[in-house]
């Protein structure tokens, strides 16, 4: 496999990095290319801004446009560019991060926002169709993408009766707003939990955890979410009446 393994956590020192670490030598022993986007050691920018797309700043900027006419034409900021000839290379994009606030941090969100722009990652058109693939199909399809998450909190606190919600509903706009929605199987997340009060025992429980499932990877099942484009869905992209009838909520969209 190629691996772009894109980690955001602000201390080298992190059970997060001394995790990103392990699995990335776990990897390369195992014979696969890895690149690292370190997200705080690159100082990476997370604000969208005109420069990003050679834009003039006196103007208005329509992101969604203005991105996508500047990936069109080879005008995009040469961080964005770099970032985006990683994602290329790789088959499997690994994505790391402490939970923060229900989500990621927000360099993390950031190198989503400026990465997958329009016309690149998502807002890509079926030349027979005409449709916007997206929901199992788009710019990244093809490739499969693996979600590893330090929490604070004990895991039954994200159980299905735990006071934060399902881990899946809490991450499933990055699992299936971000991940799916630009065409990549998801595999399901690797939580590590008690994250500020982990010992030696259980980081090595939790590197021997995440290095069972980075063995695991070509071969492991995705999450079955719908495609947007299967049938299930109808042209203003609600599900048929047909379809998981009496259910609604995000539990709805699984297949």
């Amino acid at each position: 496999m190629n691996v772009l393994w894109v980690i955001a956590h602000p201390d080298q020192r992190s059970l997060s990095a001394a995790l990103a670490d392990d699995g990335v030598a776990a990897l390369k022993a195992a014979g696969h290319a890895v690149e690292v986007s370190d997200l705080y050691a690159m100082k990476w920018n997370p604000v969208v801004e005109a420069g990003d797309f050679g834009h003039d700043p006196g103007e208005r900027l329509l992101v969604g446009e203005v991105s996508k006419r500047a990936y069109a034409a080879g005008a995009l900021s040469a961080d964005i560019r770099a970032e985006q000839d990683k994602l290329r290379w790789a088959d499997t994009l690994v994505v790391q991060f402490p939970l923060w606030w229900m989500g990621p941090p927000a360099i993390l969100k950031g190198w989503f926002d400026r990465v997958f722009v329009n016309g690149f990652a998502f807002g890509v058109g079926d030349p027979a169709t005409g449709r916007t693939l997206r929901y199992g199909d788009g710019g990244l399809a093809g490739k499969r993408a693996l979600a590893v998450t330090t929490i604070g909190a004990r895991e039954a606190s994200f159980g299905p009766r735990g006071i934060h919600g399902e881990l899946h509903d809490v991450l499933f706009g990055l699992l299936h707003g971000i991940f799916w929605y630009t065409g990549m199987e998801v595999l399901p997340p690797v939580a590590v939990y008690g994250a500020d009060r982990a010992t030696a025992a259980d980081f090595a429980t939790a590197a021997g955890r995440l290095r069972r499932v980075l063995a695991a990877l070509p071969e492991a099942a995705p999450i079955r979410y719908r495609h947007q484009d299967g049938g299930d869905y109808d042209d203003d992209l609600v599900l048929r009446a047909h379809v998981a009838p009496g259910q609604s909520g995000l539990g709805a969209h699984y297949a």
